[in-house]
């Protein structure tokens, strides 16, 4: 739903009609040195921590993290919920909030600010009649994929078209950044599979977009960049392929009878090794001196080697040292949600840390 506040700081800024696309020479995104803390003197913690994020109109960018990581304080703070502590963010040139109340900015957050009783055609004109200046409602909903259940009440859509009709009153707008917080949570495969379609396809305009997800696979189909954060800091920035990269080694599979795990994990570079079943499972950073050992001193069969995916070079930079995910919340639970904003969505004063 399109966070459309308005703010007594849209004044001093320059007027952009929310259907022109921005200035091309702006930053989407300019947030530097980003800090935010919550608690007491004697409990404080910092769920953002030195954020430096610049990103260009029509980027696509996963914002990925475990947890308590800083992913909704940040997310938050784009979108003028929660104003940082320290370091300073324009969207478009303009604050959050002036950037927002001229419908630059939209989200699609995870649950809440629908109206079970409306059908989705009226929901989608209730949301337009806030603005001055909107898309057609039609268009919208064909774009979000379900103008075919335009006269469906909202209470009788599953989670997956709900969803896509935050999207279409996202869209209203016409934004130049389109923010996602986990927006296919609770959705089967077919339906997240629907959201992802109409969302790329809306992207092909050059629409700017940030999403945050625990679906890596998500981060690693649609995003163009990948931003790793952990425990308030980013931890890597690339594309899925260099995020890849940084897992270092790589894991060498085979079919095995007769092998010696301790002289395996002997080899240098070899940091584990797993069997299952007579199948053994290495990683290690010289796949070529594992490989050359199992085809010279064993029965190996059927050898395999493989770079490290996503979901290990997540765990690699995200985890902590001590084993934990990190992903407890700034006031030491499990990083769960905070009061809730008016709109269902997390409120200004969310305190998770996500």
């Amino acid at each position: 739903m399109n966070n459309s506040t308005t703010s007594p700081e849209l004044a001093p800024h320059p007027q952009i009609s929310p259907t022109a696309p921005p200035p091309a020479a702006l930053l989407a995104v300019d947030a530097t040195g980003l800090h935010k803390s919550f608690g007491t003197a004697g409990r404080k913690v910092h769920a953002v921590n030195g954020v430096d994020l610049q990103i260009r109109p029509g980027e696509v960018v996963a914002f990925l993290g475990p947890n308590g990581a800083g992913k909704t304080t940040t997310i938050d703070m784009l979108l003028g919920l929660s104003k940082p502590d320290g370091g300073s963010i324009t969207i478009f040139g303009l604050s959050p909030r002036a950037a927002i109340a001229q419908g630059l900015v939209s989200a699609v957050m995870q649950s809440g600010g629908l109206l079970k009783d409306l059908t989705v055609r009226e929901t989608v004109s209730l949301t337009g009649s806030l603005f001055s200046q909107t898309q057609p409602v039609d268009e919208v909903l064909e774009r979000a994929g379900i103008l075919d259940i335009a006269g469906r009440r909202v209470e009788k859509c599953s989670g997956g078209q709900q969803q896509r009709l935050r999207f279409a009153m996202a869209l209203l707008s016409d934004p130049g950044l389109l923010i996602l917080d986990e927006p296919t949570t609770g959705m089967d495969v077919e339906g997240r599979r629907d959201f992802w379609s109409a969302i790329r396809a809306d992207t092909a305009r050059g629409r700017t977009v940030i999403f945050a997800t625990h679906y890596l696979e998500e981060a690693d189909a649609y995003a163009d960049r990948i931003v790793l954060v952990r425990r308030g800091e980013i931890v890597a920035d690339g594309t899925a392929a260099e995020i890849k990269n940084l897992a270092s080694g790589r894991t060498v599979n085979a079919s095995v009878h007769n092998a010696d795990a301790a002289a395996l994990a002997a080899i240098p570079g070899v940091d584990s090794v797993e069997s299952r079943g007579g199948r053994l499972s290495i990683r290690t950073k010289d796949s070529d001196a594992v490989a050359r050992y199992l085809l010279t001193a064993t029965d190996a069969v059927d050898l395999e080697i493989t770079s490290h995916n996503l979901e290990d070079a997540f765990v690699a930079l995200t985890g902590d040292r001590d084993g934990s995910d990190g992903s407890d919340g700034p006031d030491g639970s499990d990083g769960s949600d905070g009061p809730d904003g008016p709109d269902g969505s997390d409120g200004p004063n969310d305190n998770t840390g996500k």
